[in-house]
């Protein structure tokens, strides 16, 4: 290979990386997917206060609100933020019982200066542990009583397992749609563990211990406030842990429009981190020798699935159309064409292991039609990138 061709290939060869990222973690979960979470060490009687911030959620809060209540045990508290409310969300919380704080600001909106108020509310009498729940979300039983447990006898954050669902009788883009879920928030996070003990925040059914939470970085307004958390505190020293255990759930919504608008927002904040955070987060690892670091920045560099995908076809044909008239090119055609062999087996494999009863085999065909329908969200990401909480608009 001449230096022209190697420098030619040397981008479609860093390119492949997210690939490879990707199978490894796939494959690390799949090897631990039928073991149990181990126990933690016993500890004493854990006082949780559950943080809900909600942002015109009166549709929605009740669900929440009534799962938590049954968690609850003398001492423990459920404490819902209505932000910048416009709608009954604070009035029908405290006829459900829960502690509710009003908070109004013109300019400093979003989740995480919600939460940042939620903890300043608590820090009177601030308990053991702090679980943070979407209010449009619902956890399995025990869950609450299992992760907060976890959270105070590791002296770790924790992170339940964290899906989304179609509606029952949703068509394929939504079927499609959860399997990114799954593979994101529970395949991924699954091999994280298994590979390094560490896994990423995600906003919702997570907790943290009293004296982490207490002064951290809340309040940024950043997109993705869960995502930089959990790597300045993994930085710190703490990194998350994953509780397959016990599930928080909440359904999409069922208009194409609106879904691509919740996914885009997730998804600009995502790349947004990978900007901000990889490469300290590289660095960091290799300087501190930290399996953690080096786990979550291997998930990290993992850009979403539609955008990387999309990102390997197009470099595929560039590469093999210009390798036509210019064969110098061929070695990079090459790695590019693996790269788009290792993701694809990584998704099947993905598919195979937690999604057979989803989506047919013959359904994957549809899904260069899905990347196809995301993008626009990648466009947007470049024409002008979303910020702030803006709540999606529901059923």
């Amino acid at each position: 290979m001449s230096w022209i061709a190697a420098l030619i290939a040397l981008p479609v060869l860093l390119l492949m990386a997210p690939a490879l990222a990707l199978l490894l973690l796939v494959l690390a979960a799949l090897a631990s997917r039928d073991r149990a979470d181990p126990d933690p060490p016993a500890c004493r009687t854990v006082r949780v206060a559950v943080l809900v911030p909600a942002h015109n959620e009166s549709t929605h809060v009740l669900p929440t609100i009534a799962c938590v209540q049954a968690e609850l045990q003398p001492g423990d508290r459920l404490l819902v933020v209505a932000d910048n409310c416009s709608d009954d969300t604070a009035v029908l919380a405290r006829a459900a019982g829960a502690t509710v704080s009003e908070r109004q600001h013109a300019t400093l909106r979003g989740k995480g200066h919600a939460l940042a108020h939620g903890v300043e509310q608590l820090r009177a009498d601030p308990p053991d542990v702090v679980m943070i729940l979407d209010a449009d979300c619902v956890v399995t039983p025990g869950a609450v009583r299992a992760l907060a447990g976890r959270a105070a006898a590791l002296g770790r954050p924790v992170q339940m397992l964290n899906l989304m669902q179609a509606q029952p009788g949703s068509g394929l883009k939504f079927r499609l749609l959860e399997f990114a879920m799954r593979l994101k928030n529970q395949v991924r996070p699954l091999g994280a563990a298994r590979l390094g003990g560490a896994c990423h925040l995600m906003g919702t059914g997570m907790a943290l211990p009293w004296s982490l939470i207490a002064n951290a970085p809340l309040a940024t307004g950043h997109i993705a406030e869960d995502m930089k958390l959990g790597v300045q505190l993994t930085r710190d020293g703490h990194p998350a842990a994953f509780y397959a255990g016990g599930q928080v759930s909440s359904a999409f919504v069922t208009d194409a429009a609106t879904a691509r608008t919740q996914k885009s927002r997730w998804e600009h904040g995502h790349l947004q981190v990978i900007g901000e955070e990889l490469p300290g987060l590289i660095a960091a690892a290799l300087t501190r020798r930290s399996r953690a670091l080096a786990v979550l920045a291997l998930d990290l560099m993992i850009p979403p699935m539609a955008f990387y995908g999309l990102l390997l076809a197009g470099v595929l044909a560039l590469t093999g159309l210009v390798a036509v008239f210019w064969p110098v090119v061929l070695p990079a055609f090459g790695v590019a064409l693996t790269g788009a062999a290792l993701f694809g087996l990584a998704v099947l494999i993905a598919w195979a292991g937690w999604a057979r009863t989803l989506i047919r085999p013959t359904e994957l065909l549809a899904v260069p039609l899905y990347m196809l329908w995301k993008l626009p969200v990648y466009v947007a990401y470049v024409l002008k990138q979303r910020s702030g909480w803006v709540r999606t608009k529901r059923d």
